[in-house]
């Protein structure tokens, strides 16, 4: 079986002036369907950039990466657009929402990519939001929602296409203690119960024992818990 995502040697160097910073150093990675990874690691170890490189967010400098056997890195600027709007969920810290739309609204927002009628739209909306347990706030905007509620319209937004695959940075990181359990419980849920394969950057240990797996980058490279590269 193909797996959910595959990198296979992934390098990114970005330029500084006249020096090349390297951020990723050859990551081989395999993510099964239906797992739930946790990545940890310290500020500056190449987390968030390898999260975006599978989300289709950046391309690499080297190698390959493979979600669901499409080859990301041999498609085109529109092409990847449009297939990540169909096939990833984007889960991130600050929870992005526009104030000026009410949740519904917000939710929505992915779908206007699509060729779906305004009351399809809705109808996809209004699902999501119950599978956060937020239909009761449909109608409030974010202003008039708790931190915890606005990452569950966050999280709403991000499943409402229906993606297969669910990449998250740092989920968690500006909630606080149990409004972060809550959090974790549903990214729990939306892995067992409706089949997300989820990518989680985390620097909090609690959060990551949610996973099933627990992989830690340092500079660049996938370690091991002990630091030593795998």
């Amino acid at each position: 079986m193909v797996a959910a995502v595959a990198c296979e040697k992934v390098e990114k160097q970005y330029t500084k002036g006249k020096e090349i910073v390297e951020v990723l150093a050859g990551i081989d990675l395999s993510i099964e369907h239906g797992e739930f990874l946790a990545l940890m690691g310290p500020s500056g170890s190449g987390k968030t950039t390898l999260l975006n490189l599978i989300g289709g967010l950046d391309q690499p400098s080297a190698g390959s990466i493979f979600v669901s056997g499409k080859n990301l890195t041999e498609m085109k600027a529109k092409a990847l657009a449009k297939w990540r709007s169909e096939n990833v969920g984007f889960v991130f810290q600050f929870y992005n929402l526009l104030p000026v739309l009410t949740a519904q609204r917000n939710v929505e927002l992915p779908l206007l990519l699509t060729n779906l009628s305004r009351k399809q739209r809705q109808k996809n909306a209004a699902t999501a939001l119950e599978i956060v347990g937020l239909q009761d706030r449909a109608k409030h905007k974010p202003s008039e929602l708790s931190g915890g509620q606005q990452q569950r319209v966050a999280i709403a937004r991000a499943i409402v296409a229906d993606p297969s695959l669910l990449v998250c940075d740092e989920p968690t990181g500006d909630l606080d203690r149990e409004t972060a359990d809550q959090i974790l419980g549903l990214l729990q849920t939306l892995n067992k119960d409706h089949g997300k394969t989820i990518i989680m950057v985390t620097h909090d240990p609690r959060a990551a024992d949610r996973a099933e797996h627990i992989l830690y980058m340092d500079k660049g490279k996938l370690v091991s818990g002990s630091g030593v590269a795998v």
